[in-house]
């Protein structure tokens, strides 16, 4: 509910910061690792239009504008006071609106999902996977990011975070059977995050572990239809 993300609006980022003390990381660290992998996955050349669902203060929004210079950025959330608290120059360049009316129907080349489903209640979540189908084009590509709840250190922090009171952590399995149900094509399941601060000298080493299911989180990526010309 809008509510809940409300009273967090304006201290978001050392809300957040505080809830991941125990991984060593900050909300920085976690923003930078999904906008890296998501331009990794598209490519330099990416101009698209890109819509980050459930974008919050903008903080994932602002470092995949950095990452991917040519693609038009939008934002949708259900907080209007957090949409408050996005960066002007992200407002300046693009929509950031909490009403999802207002999104183009087949708008957007790219949608990026960020640990946002485990929000949603479990009988709406099928929905919300059309809903956000309807906005791609026939060209375009989802990626969602999630929460690994086979992971027990990821478990311990959500139980803990004020943010995530009441959630219900999806496995991969489970988010890929929505996006299966939807009638997206060529999707992936692919674990990422292994190690906490203390072993980032090992982080060189997590590309070649995402098909093991002990990472933090994990991405799923598919398509609308993989015939569509580019």
């Amino acid at each position: 509910m809008p509510e809940d993300f409300d009273q967090f609006a304006q201290n978001y980022r050392s809300i957040l910061d505080k809830s991941l003390e125990c991984g060593g990381e900050t909300g920085d660290y976690f923003a930078e690792y999904k906008a890296l992998y998501t331009a990794r996955r598209l490519g330099p050349d990416f101009s698209g239009k890109v819509l980050d669902y459930g974008c919050g203060v903008g903080l994932l929004s602002e470092v995949l504008r950095k990452h991917l210079p040519h693609a038009v950025m939008n934002g949708y959330d259900v907080s209007a006071v957090s949409l408050e608290h996005v960066p002007s120059h992200l407002k300046d360049q693009g929509l950031y609106t909490c009403n999802i009316n207002s999104l183009p129907k087949q708008g957007y080349d790219l949608i990026v999902v960020a640990n946002v489903f485990h929000h949603i209640e479990l009988a709406l979540r099928q929905e919300v996977i059309a809903t956000l189908k309807g906005l791609l084009k026939a060209t375009g590509r989802i990626i969602i990011f999630e929460h690994n709840p086979l992971n027990p250190l990821t478990c311990k922090i959500v139980r803990e975070s004020v943010l995530d009171k009441g959630v219900v952590l999806l496995p991969g399995r489970e988010t890929v059977s929505y996006l299966d149900n939807a009638g997206f094509v060529d999707r992936e399941l692919n674990y990422i995050v292994f190690f906490p601060k203390f072993l980032s000298a090992l982080r060189w080493a997590e590309p070649f572990l995402y098909w093991l299911p002990m990472g933090a989180q994990y991405v799923t990526l598919a398509r609308v239809n993989t015939y569509a010309k580019n």
